[in-house]
């Protein structure tokens, strides 16, 4: 049974979602329908995995590195899972291009290029945030572009990650 709960954070309500025992969603506000008839609402501790996502998303707005100790799993095409299984490769406190994931992907695609628009939908329709950190992907010349939850949000989040705001371009 899918289910849902918020959690709040110094960034605003995150709605998480799962299925079972398994996290499938990290939400902002008006990003995922609450209202969904086939989505039980429950307390956040009334859920294994929620309990062990709020501690984890606890300590990460400390300015920690925690490990993920749960399980969770996004579900989307063959290409936006290729895109986000190259999201949870990049280390906590390093950033990336679109152009670097879409070189990336152009090679175990074996192809020549790769659009870093198209990586750029994939990584916007990234199902669970934070975790899956799609807000360490950045435009050309460390410039800070497209994150789902508002650009404000992104920052904040590389805050938390200890990187010098001063480095971006807007």
């Amino acid at each position: 049974m899918t289910k849902m709960s918020d959690y709040q954070s110094p960034i605003g309500t995150l709605t998480l979602v799962s299925e079972d025992d398994v996290l499938t969603g990290i939400y902002y506000e008006g990003q995922i329908n609450k209202e969904d008839p086939n989505i039980d609402k429950v307390a956040l501790t009334s859920v294994p995995v929620f309990n062990q996502v709020r501690d984890w998303l606890d300590r990460y707005f400390k300015g920690e590195n925690p490990e993920i100790n749960f399980k969770y799993h996004a579900s989307g095409t063959e290409f936006r899972e290729q895109v986000w299984n190259e999201l949870v490769k990049i280390p906590y406190g390093e950033l990336v291009t679109y152009g670097d994931i879409a070189r990336k992907i152009a090679q175990l695609r074996g192809k020549k290029k790769m659009s870093a628009q198209a990586v750029g939908g994939a990584v916007g329709s990234n199902p669970i945030s934070i975790i899956i950190p799609c807000h360490r992907v950045v435009g050309h010349h460390n410039k800070l572009t497209g994150y789902g939850g508002g650009l404000d949000r992104k920052r904040y989040l590389l805050e938390c990650e200890h990187h010098d705001l001063n480095q971006f371009t807007t």
